[in-house]
């Protein structure tokens, strides 16, 4: 994923996390001299509170806030007296801060705000059916330490022992009182050797010699093999919507682009600035390389 990506989508994501709400009740909740504590200022104040507070109880987020605010207001009477707002550094700052505000406030209403279920929805159905065709399989296995060991196993096999039945009597892997039962799992998910031992077979056999790997003899059995199922759409909504914001994102920023003119003096962050514009238009063209994945986690497989 390019680079450029992860920061759209980052600031996607920080953009929603700080917007502002609609306060209908912006009464008076402290007072620090003459400078009041609004109700819209408190609430802010918690939606900014350091990630640290958040499994803390409604009320005691409510009094750190607070207190938080008092600390702010103290210090700022005091920079008022100072004279400190006239100070062209601090005007500065406050031009950028209040930028930035408005881009926020912008991204919101014309991104978060105008994206719709029904985009979210349809671009879930597009993406998924990009998606390659994958196959699963449902695998079981036995582990043991020596290649002598795994040979027996499988004579064993031959003579008509049960699978599973000797898995919990042999195996050293922690599932083994499962019959070493895999469940389903996609290529990628183990490694390389197990995996193409584990491919090459057709359902209801299993290897006819040993599989090494650094965890020692494998004995592998395919159950079945069936079509990898996409993800649910409620597994990976917020990552899909992070998607349709973005491009939304990517579109405002093109457009403002088109109407202004971006003249920059140094050449090295011109140039860095371009790569960015072309990595953020490659973006918006390609298809998504963030796209759904099976959020499922990994199964207990010898991959460890």
């Amino acid at each position: 994923m390019l680079r450029s990506h992860k920061l759209v989508l980052a600031a996607c994501a920080a953009v929603v996390a700080l917007s502002t709400q609609a306060f209908a009740d912006d009464a008076v909740v402290a007072k620090v001299g003459k400078l009041e504590i609004h109700q819209s200022e408190l609430d802010l104040a918690m939606a900014n509170l350091d990630p640290q507070f958040a499994q803390m109880p409604e009320e005691q987020k409510k009094v750190a806030a607070l207190s938080g605010a008092i600390d702010v207001k103290l210090l700022a009477g005091n920079a008022i007296k100072d004279g400190m707002k006239d100070d062209p550094a601090y005007k500065q700052r406050m031009a950028f801060i209040a930028d930035r505000e408005l881009h926020n406030a912008y991204f919101k209403k014309y991104v978060v705000d105008a994206t719709t279920e029904a985009e979210v929805k349809a671009r879930y159905e597009k993406e998924i059916a990009a998606l390659p065709k994958q196959q699963e399989i449902h695998a079981r296995h036995i582990l043991v330490k020596t290649e002598d060991e795994a040979k027996d196993i499988i004579k064993q096999l031959d003579a008509g022992k049960d699978f599973a039945e000797l898995a919990k009597e042999h195996s050293t892997d922690p599932n083994k009182s499962e019959g070493g039962d895999l469940g389903y799992f996609t290529k990628g998910r183990m490694v390389p050797e197990f995996e193409e031992a584990a491919f090459a077979l057709k359902p209801g056999t299993y290897t006819k010699t040993p599989v090494k790997t650094q965890f020692g003899y494998h004995v592998i059995k395919v159950e079945d093999i069936r079509d990898a199922a996409p993800p649910k759409f409620e597994d990976v909504e917020q990552q899909v919507r992070q998607l349709v914001m973005r491009d939304k994102y990517l579109a405002l920023l093109e457009k403002a682009k088109a109407s202004e003119k971006v003249d920059i003096l140094d050449a090295d962050l011109k140039k860095g600035y371009e790569d960015i514009s072309k990595a953020q238009a490659g973006d918006a063209a390609a298809p998504a390389d963030a796209a759904p994945a099976d959020a499922k986690p990994a199964d207990a497989a010898p991959k460890k």
